[in-house]
């Protein structure tokens, strides 16, 4: 799969790694990116269409699936994360209504343009999935929560011809990470490495030096075998790659 002459989506994109998302998407010859952000976006590049949307507002999100006319690649990357104890139940009701709830929102309001185009979804999810991060125990919940979302819609979509992937990105440099003083992956080399993974069709994409070091374990492991074994069961086995 190439994104040449495609339409593709994303949200979250003013800034961090939406941002470096929809330029390596013109680098790599996208017919139209729409770049979703909750305030008004412009951008030099007329292949880019600014569409005003808040992933926790399901009436902005059927507005905005009825200004796209079709679409080959949805990228849901909104997000926030936050520092919390687990002490206060809202913290948790946050962060699922962005990484969670707008990730399953949006799918639904773009599902019919992406099965008529036999498209792809591409959830921006976390290691943090995998295993939970204790400064950010509310954000990491919802990242499993959006990765248990993507290993389901991937089997439950598979007879229409729609894809879905997850990224599972380790440690970043954007505003999400100040103040961690960590080795870190840029944004735009991120950006390119997901597009790579959509290109090769992996289910799931490893974005990042700690995130590929996963890689062999993931692929090989129970949690994946599980995964296929399960899928299996209503006849639509996942893909390894």
């Amino acid at each position: 799969m190439t994104i040449a002459d495609m339409k593709v989506l994303v949200t979250g994109a003013n800034r961090g790694i939406g941002k470096a998302l929809v330029e390596e998407a013109l680098q790599r010859g996208a017919n139209r990116v729409y770049a979703t952000t909750r305030e008004p976006l412009t951008h030099p590049d007329s292949r880019v269409t600014s569409v005003t949307m808040d992933v926790t507002d399901r009436q902005q999100i059927r507005r905005a699936a009825q200004q796209v006319e079709a679409l080959d690649i949805l990228i849901n990357n909104a997000g926030v994360a936050s520092y919390d104890d687990l002490s206060d139940r809202s913290a948790i009701e946050r962060h699922l209504a962005v990484n969670f709830f707008g990730v399953y929102d949006v799918i639904q309001a773009f599902l019919p343009k992406l099965v008529s185009s036999r498209g792809t979804i591409v959830n921006n999810s976390s290691l943090n999935a995998l295993a939970p991060l204790p400064l950010i125990p509310a954000y990491s919940i919802s990242k499993a929560a959006a990765l248990n979302l993507t290993q389901s819609l991937r089997v439950l979509l598979a007879p229409a011809g729609v894809r879905v992937q997850a990224v599972l990105t380790g440690p970043v440099d954007t505003d999400m990470t100040q103040g961690l003083d960590i080795p870190k992956a840029t944004s735009a080399f991120v950006a390119a490495a997901i597009f790579d993974g959509i290109d090769s069709g992996h289910d799931e994409i490893f974005p990042d030096p700690m995130a590929q070091s996963l890689v062999p374990s993931w692929r090989r492991g129970a949690a994946k075998a599980l995964e296929q074994q399960y899928a299996a069961l209503v006849g639509a086995p996942v893909t390894q790659h």
